[in-house]
């Protein structure tokens, strides 16, 4: 199985600034997400970026790059124009792993891309059974619901599916169908990202502040790798930053 990695990467952070540049032991945070994912077996590691101080921080570390436009909305739409612009084929899979994963397993990575080359769906994303019953209740917790064969029927904020006699009971237990907590990689063929670019927001990304709802609003699939635990959380806050840091000392 072939694939590349691509790692959007933009210098704005609203929560943490310049989180891409943030050192991890001597090394830009972007850096070590690459080194991280070059683990994997990818043909290609790629960071799409907005800056030419991340440009410049890949190249210091022989990480390839692309400059990509500076008014993306997201990272599937930079993922987007990256393809593009490295001229990769149609029928090439992609993976979005996010500049803020250092720790990132690999093979996570692969599991994924190998979801999508094992399957028809243009798509893949991954999700872990949720153990914990204030997990499946707090809304920055991405639950997915799937259907018989494994791929998406829904992304919700809210507990789904949703165990109505245990919520009436009062029940703070988890259901039966053990419920699945999004994981944020994805892997794409290439001639989906470039119908992606092209897709109109939908009603329900909107409200639910979801990207990928787009996706099956718009009638297409998205295969799900379904894992038993958590991998490492990424880093959005300044407590995340130091708890990376201490893995790397």
């Amino acid at each position: 199985m072939k694939f590349t990695i691509i790692l959007p990467a933009r210098l704005s952070s609203s929560r943490l600034p310049e989180k891409a540049l943030a050192d991890i032991a001597g090394k830009p945070m972007i850096v070590r997400a690459a080194e991280q994912a070059a683990q994997s077996h990818a043909q290609k590691i790629i960071v799409a970026t907005d800056h030419p101080r991340i440009q410049a921080a890949c190249t210091a570390h022989q990480i390839a790059t692309v400059m990509t436009s500076e008014q993306h909305t997201s990272g599937t739409t930079r993922l987007a124009e990256a393809a593009q612009l490295l001229d990769l084929a149609d029928d090439e899979i992609v993976v979005n792993v996010q500049g803020d994963e250092p720790l990132i397993p690999p093979e996570l990575i692969e599991r994924v891309a190998q979801k999508l080359a094992n399957n028809n769906a243009p798509m893949a994303t991954a999700a872990h059974y949720i153990h914990d019953f204030n997990e499946f209740i707090n809304p920055n917790c991405v639950k997915v619901v799937l259907n018989q064969a494994g791929n998406a029927l829904y992304f919700s904020r809210a507990p789904i599916a949703y165990p109505r006699d245990l919520m009436l009971a009062g029940k703070a237990e988890l259901p039966h169908h053990a419920p699945l907590r999004h994981i944020g990689i994805y892997a794409y063929r290439v001639d989906f990202l470039k119908k992606y670019a092209n897709l109109s927001a939908s009603p329900l990304e909107i409200c639910e502040s979801l990207e990928q709802l787009r996706v099956l609003w718009h009638g297409y699939e998205i295969a799900v790798e379904v894992l038993d635990s958590a991998p490492p959380a990424g880093v959005d806050t300044v407590e995340d930053l130091v708890r990376v840091r201490t893995y790397f000392d």
